[in-house]
């Protein structure tokens, strides 16, 4: 019965995208109200089934841990950011010097270089 829950919230989803466009010369609001309302309905044929319950309890579950999570303050942040910065711009450079180090060397063994 499941499959069949989920077909048909499917189905709903899709008809609902199809009217969007179908319906284009209508106001754009009660376009977009209407595909709301039969995103809902779909959402709530598909959170009937298991696997909706499922889905819905690993939303609430990362809800709990994105709040569990210490965030780090703007000057963390800027501080973090300038110091990769750094750093790219150090390898940046070391990887130049490399590369142009080793073409000389290939110009030189090759014939090539002066």
């Amino acid at each position: 019965m499941d499959k069949v829950k989920l077909t048909i919230a499917a189905a709903l989803l899709a008809s609902g995208i199809a009217g969007f466009y179908y319906f284009a010369d209508q106001s754009l609001l009660m376009r977009v109200l209407g595909l709301l309302a039969v995103v809902a309905v779909s959402v709530a044929v598909a959170y009937q089934t298991v696997l909706g319950q499922r889905t819905w309890g690993f939303v609430t579950d990362a809800q709990t841990e994105v709040k569990k999570v210490v965030w780090p303050t703007r000057k963390e942040t800027l501080q973090t950011t300038g110091i990769v910065l750094i750093v790219v711009v150090i390898v940046g450079i070391f990887l130049w010097g490399l590369d142009s180090t080793l073409l000389w060397l290939v110009g030189i063994l090759t014939g090539q270089g002066e």
